[in-house]
C-alpha cells in the first residue's frame, strides 16, 4: 500500500511517501511495525494524539482496519479559521 506523510511527519521520516508491504490489520498495527524500522519511523510516531490519519482519503481512526485499504496518510490536525 501506499503510505503518504505530510508536513512535520515528512520532516521527521525524511520521505513524502512510499510503498509498504505490510501484515498490520490496523492503522494501529502499522504504526508499530513503522515505529520498529527506525529512529525517524519512531520519532514520527511518538505521540498519536499529535497525528491524524486517512485511509483512501476519508479520515480516520488508529483502530480502523486496513483490509482493503489502499491508501493511508499521516498528517497533524488541521486548523482552520
Amino acid at each position: 500500500m501506499d503510505v503518504l506523510y505530510f508536513a512535520w511527519v515528512r520532516e521527521r521520516i525524511g520521505l513524502p511517501r512510499e510503498q509498504v508491504e505490510t501484515s498490520a490489520a490496523t492503522v494501529a498495527d502499522l504504526v508499530e511495525e513503522l515505529r520498529a524500522r527506525e529512529e525517524r519511523y519512531a520519532a514520527a510516531f511518538s505521540d498519536l494524539s499529535a497525528l491524524r490519519v486517512a485511509l483512501d482519503q476519508e479520515l480516520s481512526e488508529f483502530d480502523a482496519s486496513l483490509e482493503g485499504v489502499r491508501e493511508v496518510a499521516f498528517f497533524p490536525p488541521m486548523t482552520g479559521g
